[in-house]
């Protein structure tokens, strides 16, 4: 396989009320060296936040003048999935990352997820936090099962083997993600942008192991029982 020429990713980041740790999260991403001299573009959008977070940014962002990144606040509060369409527009990387603000994932392990990419072989890269040995924090039981279910729901509608539809880290060919007309505007975004990418005509889709570091809620997570019957009605709506 030839190296595809790739020279800038764009890490999208939706932020909601992590004003404590959005700093954290900014260290992380920025401290990460991409393989092959891949360049940055970090896309910061915040959700209307109700707490300090636009301050937090804006103080970062002063801080780190260097730093390539572009931020944008919402005006009212719109959902993660809007967030998300927010960085799809302004990408101008030729591939695009997923990145939640909080700490769950690893911005350490991008290297994990560009190989398939930088190796020629994907056009799509989703990052599993059921495989591999990577460290994952025991939390939840009825959350796995119920993650679990919607994956296998969805793979029934798309025809794929997915093992980890929900997965935050996701890595997208930047013009195929930029083809698909995205509607959902919260968690539904998930089970969306997979029944829809996975329809285009000879995409390629690789999944690598991914270590997970949850939160409970009170230390922040927002995810609910709520969302996961709207991930099934999206399952069935853009599966079909």
């Amino acid at each position: 396989m030839n190296t595809p020429a790739f020279s800038k990713l764009s890490i999208i980041i939706p932020v909601f009320n992590e004003g404590p740790t959005v700093h954290l999260i900014l260290d992380k991403v920025n401290a990460v060296e991409l393989p092959n001299g891949i360049q940055k573009e970090i896309l910061v959008v915040n959700d209307c936040s109700t707490d300090h977070t636009e301050a937090a940014i804006q103080n970062y962002q002063a801080t780190h003048p260097n730093i390539p990144m572009h931020y944008v606040a919402h005006d009212k509060n719109k959902g993660k999935g809007a967030a998300i369409h927010t960085g799809i527009a302004l990408a101008t990387g030729q591939y695009t990352l997923i990145q939640d603000a909080d700490l769950e994932y690893d911005p350490n392990e991008y290297s994990l997820l560009l190989k398939p990419v930088i190796d020629g072989f994907a056009d799509v890269v989703y990052g599993s936090r059921f495989m591999g040995g990577n460290a994952h924090r025991v939390l939840f039981f009825w959350h796995t099962i119920g993650n679990k279910f919607l994956t296998t729901l969805s793979n029934v509608f798309t025809n794929l083997n997915l093992t980890d539809m929900e997965t935050c880290y996701k890595l997208f060919d930047t013009g195929m993600l930029k083809s698909l007309q995205l509607q959902e505007k919260r968690f539904g975004f998930e089970p969306e942008v997979t029944a829809k990418i996975a329809k285009i005509k000879k995409v390629r889709i690789y999944e690598v192991g991914i270590s997970y570091y949850g939160r409970t809620y009170e230390e922040g997570k927002k995810i609910n029982w709520k969302d996961g019957f709207r991930a099934i009605y999206c399952i069935i709506r853009y599966g079909l």
